[in-house]
Order: structure tokens, then C-alpha cells, then sequence
């Protein structure tokens, strides 16, 4: 006899898991090299005059996918023969890495095709194994670019691509564990923090478009003028497209006061730009405002922080509710500081140096430009907080009921209700009959206590109780209803009709029969 157990072709635990995050890892950064690698290729083989062959491609390829991730390039083919620094990283292209990075990181800890049970990492060990596999194919493109025309410096090379894929890796592992928070107050964050960064990267946006368009006929003599053919034209265009996040930074930096630098010394704000900029011919710095002081259309793109500011200060004042007045100041300040934060790595990948002397300085300082974030957000959206919070907190004023207004009397129903009309020969009685509707029990003991206070305060009038009795002690109703006409030979009852139902109609009388004599007819 023959016993059968099945056993697995692979087995593995955590050490496969965390190799096979870490190839996800150097899957990503192959992902993101081959996309920009196709377009330069497809670039060369179109243009009709390519400057070099085949490798010269492959390094300037190397350079780019370098460049965003922080990388500063130094090229080294200037007329001074003097290395020039490269550092201005396209936002748009630096995306697709981000991007990347996060999904690697997203689908090792998820659990797999139908929810099977497979093995998955730490979450310490995916960010870890993730970003190692990522670094990996990152040094070795480093090496690489360094036989080329655009090679790596070394510093920068060794400092953002580890921030920039650790953090991308994290947020992916953050995502896959469903966001989770360790309060109410932290998860308000994310979203106030969004929405400022949105709104104030979406102003900045506009600040430069209005420009821009303005002056659209100089952009495309510059746009026309960097290329004759139109190969060479599409390369500028995609290069104005992965650089138009850049102008958005820009355009909200300027719009904070700090502005941006166009070479060294001359600092473009709202109040004016002074000195004389160093330009290169570019479609895009067509929207660089002219020399001079500047005037309400520039001042009124300091519009675009103080929304940016109170958008997220409303979004912490509507969560704060409930909140005391510290937590809410506490998640407000933390809301305009990491928002003051993202603004600072945003405005120093939008700039940097464009080469040598006057060019290395170019764009928003990084360091002013998160100062006047921090300054908008702390001192308009922390008052918005506040504010919005009080306005929620607000209760309204109590509706007072109305006191009981009693119907009109009628006497022919009083006649046919109380029955006295009948034992009176037809006259009404002394108290009609009243259509009384029952009010709630509060309200019958405001309005007994009403009439009561004053009855005793018009003096001993007729029907009213002598001064230290009450008339509704031992009464059966008195915790039910009261008397609210002062009248003690009032009796109320339970099922009188309302105002609104129709009365009963009486019942006719009986009409006098004749009466007969006793005698008879024929006694005289």
C-alpha cells in the first residue's frame, strides 16, 4: 500500500518574498528607462540630421531618466570646456518613476489573484526590498552616464534617488495597508493637505497662463525658432510638456511674494523685477513678467496662497467639530506644515542651475518659497479653522410653543353640549362649552400656572380661590391638565372635540304632545 502526499514544486517564506520585491523593484526602474529610451530612439531615427549615433542616444537617455530623480547633470561639451551644471528636474517626467515605485511597492503586499495566500513580506521588508532592487539599476545607470556627454554628480546622485524611491516605496506600502491612521485628527491631514497643494499649484498654473497667452506670439517665434524640422519640433514640444508643472511651481511661488530668480541677482517678484534677467530662448519664459514695478494684475496673484490658505483651513474646521479648541490649532498648524513641506521639495526640483556664472541661479528659491508657504497657511488657515469650527458648534435658539388660543364661543353648541339649554327653556348657560385641544404636559402646567399667578395678582374677584389655597389641589386631572381660563366651575374632559373637527350636531327636540283633559269632553 502506497500512501500519496502532495507537496508543493517551489516552497518559500519571507526570503522569497523579499526577492521577489526586490525584482519588482529593478522591474520598475527598467519599466521607466525603456519608456524614455523609446521615445529618444524613435526621436533619432526621425530627425534627418542626427548628431551622433546610437550610444550618444543611449547616454543622453541615461541623463534624462537621472535628472528626474534629482540627479544634477554636468555637461562637459561648453565652448570654456568648464563643466556646466544641469538641475532643473521636468516634474512631468519625474512622475513616471514616483509612479512606478509606488505600484512596485503596492502590489508586493497585495494578497494576490481570488485572495489566495501567498507569501508577502513585512511591510519594512517590501519598502527595503523594493527600493534596493530600484537602487540597484540606479547605481549601475550612474555608471554608466559616467562615459557619456551628461555624466551624474556624484553628490546629488547619492543624496535624492534614495529619498525620492524610499518615499515613493512607502506610500505604496501605505496604500496597500489601506491608508490606516493613528486618529481622527490625522486623517483629516492627507486631505487638507491636498487640497491647499492643489489649489495653490493649480493658481500658480493660471498666474503663468494669463501671461502666456497674452503674449503667445513671441512663444511661438521661440518655439518655431529652436527647430526648423518637425521632428526636431516634437522633441520641443514634449520638452515644454514635461515642463509645464515647472511653470505652475513658478507661477505659485510668485504669487507667495519670494518669486523666482532669472540668474543671479535678479529676482522676478510682484512688487517688480529688477536687474536684467538672463533668458534663454524658451516658449515658456515668454510669461516672464518685464522690467519695472509691477502693477494690480501682478499684485492680484497673491490671491492664489490666501485661497490656497483658507481652503485648508476650512477643511480642518469642518472635521473639528467636535474637536477642542488645541487639537484644532494642533491640526491646523500640522496641516500648513506639511503643505509648507511638499511646496519646498516642489519649488527645489523646479529649479536650480541652468549652467555656469549667471545661470546657477534659476527658478524659486527653495528656502523662501516654503518660508512664505509656512507664513500663508499658519496665518490665514489656522484662523479659518477656528472659525469654521465655531460656526458648526453653533446651536440654535429654542422655539418657544404658543400659548392656547381658545375658539369662539357658540351658542347653539353650547346649548346642545352641555345640555343645559333645555332645563334653562332654551338660554345658553353660564359657561359655554369650549373646543379645547390637549396640549403636551408641559405646556398645560406653564399655562395653569399662568392663568393662577394671574388670578391672585387681579385681587379676590368673583370665582377666584382665596389667597393660600389652590383650587387644583386633589384635582384627578391636575398633573394632566389645567385651567386655563381661571374659571373653578370648569371641569375639562378627555374626549372633547378639537378646533379642527366638526361639531356634533344637537339632537332634536321632542315636539309637546297635547294634554288631555282628566274629565272627558262632555263634563262643562
Amino acid at each position: 500500500m502506497t500512501h500519496v502526499t502532495e507537496h508543493p514544486l517551489v516552497q518559500g517564506g519571507r526570503s522569497t518574498a523579499l526577492a521577489a520585491a526586490c525584482v519588482r523593484g529593478g522591474v520598475a526602474a527598467g519599466l521607466g528607462l525603456g519608456a524614455l529610451a523609446v521615445l529618444a530612439i524613435a526621436a533619432w531615427i526621425s530627425s534627418p540630421f542626427p548628431d551622433g549615433g546610437p550610444h550618444d542616444v543611449l547616454h543622453a537617455v541615461a541623463g534624462l531618466w537621472l535628472l528626474a530623480h534629482g540627479v544634477d547633470l554636468l555637461r562637459t561639451d561648453t565652448l570654456s570646456d568648464v563643466p556646466a551644471p544641469l538641475g532643473v528636474v521636468p516634474l512631468l517626467l519625474a512622475a513616471l518613476p514616483v509612479w512606478l515605485v509606488h505600484r512596485a511597492a503596492r502590489d508586493t503586499l497585495d494578497p494576490g489573484a481570488g485572495g489566495r495566500n501567498r507569501p508577502r513580506p513585512s511591510p519594512s521588508g517590501a519598502i527595503g526590498a523594493v527600493a534596493g532592487g530600484y537602487l540597484l539599476v540606479t547605481a549601475a545607470v550612474v555608471l554608466y552616464s559616467e562615459s557619456g556627454p551628461l555624466p551624474a554628480d556624484l553628490v546629488t546622485a547619492g543624496l535624492w534617488p534614495p529619498a525620492v524611491v524610499t518615499g515613493a516605496a512607502a506610500a505604496g506600502v501605505w496604500t496597500a495597508l489601506g491608508r490606516p491612521f493613528p486618529g481622527p485628527r490625522w486623517a483629516v491631514l492627507p486631505r487638507a493637505v491636498g487640497l491647499g497643494l492643489v489649489t495653490l499649484l493649480a493658481g500658480g498654473a493660471t498666474v503663468a497662463a494669463v501671461p502666456l497667452v497674452l503674449r503667445a506670439d513671441r512663444a511661438q517665434d521661440l518655439f518655431l525658432g529652436l527647430a526648423g524640422e518637425w521632428s526636431g519640433r516634437a522633441a520641443v514640444l514634449l520638452l515644454v510638456l514635461a515642463l509645464l508643472p515647472n511653470a505652475a511651481v513658478w507661477g505659485a511661488a510668485y504669487g507667495l511674494g519670494p518669486g523666482f530668480a532669472l540668474g543671479t541677482g535678479v529676482l522676478a517678484t510682484p512688487l517688480g523685477l529688477a536687474g536684467d534677467p538672463a533668458v534663454p530662448p524658451f516658449p515658456l519664459l515668454a510669461a516672464v513678467p518685464a522690467e519695472g514695478r509691477g502693477t494690480w494684475l501682478h499684485w492680484s496673484a497673491a490671491a492664489v496662497p490666501l485661497v490656497a490658505a483658507v481652503l485648508l483651513g476650512h477643511r480642518v474646521g469642518r472635521s473639528a467639530r467636535t474637536w477642542t479648541v488645541r487639537d484644532t490649532v494642533l491640526t491646523a498648524l500640522g496641516a500648513a506644515g506639511a503643505c509648507a513641506a511638499a511646496f519646498t521639495a516642489l519649488a527645489g526640483a523646479a529649479g536650480g542651475p541652468l549652467g555656469s556664472g549667471r545661470l546657477s541661479a534659476f527658478g524659486p528659491v527653495w528656502w523662501q518659497a516654503g518660508a512664505a508657504a509656512a507664513l500663508w497657511t499658519v496665518c490665514a488657515g489656522v484662523p479659518t479653522a477656528l472659525g469654521v469650527r465655531a460656526w458648526g458648534r453653533r446651536s440654535p435658539r429654542p422655539k418657544h410653543a404658543p400659548a392656547p388660543v381658545p375658539t369662539a364661543p357658540d351658542p347653539t353648541e353650547a346649548e346642545a353640549e352641555t345640555g343645559e339649554g333645555a332645563a334653562t327653556g332654551g338660554k345658553p348657560s353660564r359657561m359655554p362649552s369650549l373646543k379645547w385641544v390637549r396640549l403636551r404636559d408641559r405646556d398645560r402646567g406653564r399655562a395653569r400656572n399662568r392663568f393662577r399667578l394671574r388670578g391672585r395678582r387681579s385681587g379676590a374677584a368673583q370665582g377666584t380661590p382665596e389667597p393660600g389655597t389652590d383650587p387644583y389641589d386633589g384635582d384627578p386631572y391636575d398633573d394632566l391638565y389645567g385651567d386655563p381660563f381661571g374659571d373653578t366651575g370648569y371641569e375639562p374632559y378627555d374626549f372633547l372635540p378639537a378646533a379642527w373637527e366638526p361639531a356634533a350636531k344637537p339632537k332634536p327636540e321632542p315636539k309637546p304632545q297635547p294634554e288631555q283633559d282628566s274629565e272627558g269632553p262632555g263634563t262643562a
